[in-house]
């Protein structure tokens, strides 16, 4: 078998000057020292804390608008904006270093809201948000967190507060990306740039791998879909339990019956008490 593996010197920046690596494109909204949102376009941003406590890893230059005001403020949020051409060139505009907030905005083309959290403590002095956006977090800096862990570069721990989407999204999530559900497009920059241009990779049609069935229904898989199926509802793992010689395919319907009767009653964690009484409502259903 040929082996036409070759080494390549690694370089500073590695991930764009020696090897393809696809990343995310988003938009980090801060606040400057005059109260105005300054958008930052970022893609080395990636999940970092993801079970009971969530985070985001953001990783920029030390003297940035972006960092600086992450600095000062403690907040900010992480905008994630579909594919389109027209939104990855401005993008290109946004990140260019030197400009101030002011000058950097009059060439912004997307549309600001305000910030969809509460009053956390901070006063409400929460950075816009972005109106294009597929799906938006809203983020606290953790400054418990080492930032500095190299001279000029920042790698900042952000907790997420709150993630708000779009309704269509929201529905696929939850629901499944059945006919008529929608899978959004979200940029992907290749990392490797040369002295000319940024590369940016076309997104395709997503594709679907079945779960295998033969390693069937797992507590842990159980708990995790309901979990995913609606936020505001907890189950004990002993409830979950009860549901776990159903079906992959009925999963759905069966958290949706127990939440629906849930929220009637104003119950927000499932226990196998009410899961039995769930049960013995529908067999009493079946049998009239």
């Amino acid at each position: 078998m040929s082996n036409d593996f070759e080494d390549i010197r690694m370089l500073d920046n590695f991930y764009q000057t020696s090897s393809y690596f696809p990343m995310p494109v988003v938009l980090i909204s801060t606040l400057s020292d005059e109260g105005q949102t300054n958008l930052g376009p970022y893609s080395l941003c990636f999940p970092h804390l993801i079970a009971e406590k969530y985070a985001m890893m953001l990783i920029c230059r030390e003297d940035s608008n972006t960092a600086v005001n992450i600095k000062r403020t403690g907040v900010c949020a992480i905008n994630f904006i579909p594919d389109d051409k027209k939104y990855m060139e401005n993008c290109v505009q946004l990140g260019w270093p030197g400009d101030s907030t002011e000058e950097k905005m009059k060439r912004s083309i997307f549309t600001l809201l305000p910030s969809m959290r509460s009053d956390n403590g901070n006063g409400g002095n929460y950075p816009e948000i972005v109106e294009e956006s597929i799906q938006i977090f809203e983020c606290t800096w953790d400054r418990s967190a080492p930032h500095q862990l190299i001279p000029g570069c920042d790698n900042f721990v952000l907790t997420v507060d709150k993630i708000v989407m779009k309704k269509k999204y929201k529905e696929s999530i939850i629901h499944g990306f059945s006919d008529g559900k929608e899978f959004p497009n979200l940029p992907i920059d290749w990392g490797f740039r040369d002295n000319i241009y940024f590369w940016f990779a076309e997104p395709k049609k997503p594709y679907k791998i079945r779960i295998p069935e033969d390693r069937g229904t797992t507590l842990n898989t159980i708990t995790y879909a309901a979990k995913r199926f609606d936020p505001s509802i907890t189950w004990d793992d002993e409830a979950c339990a009860m549901i776990m010689s159903v079906p992959r395919v009925f999963l759905n319907r069966v958290f949706k019956g127990v939440v629906e009767q849930a929220k009637e009653e104003g119950i927000t964690h499932i226990t196998p008490e009410f899961m039995a009484k769930v049960r013995d409502k529908r067999n009493e259903e079946k049998d009239q």
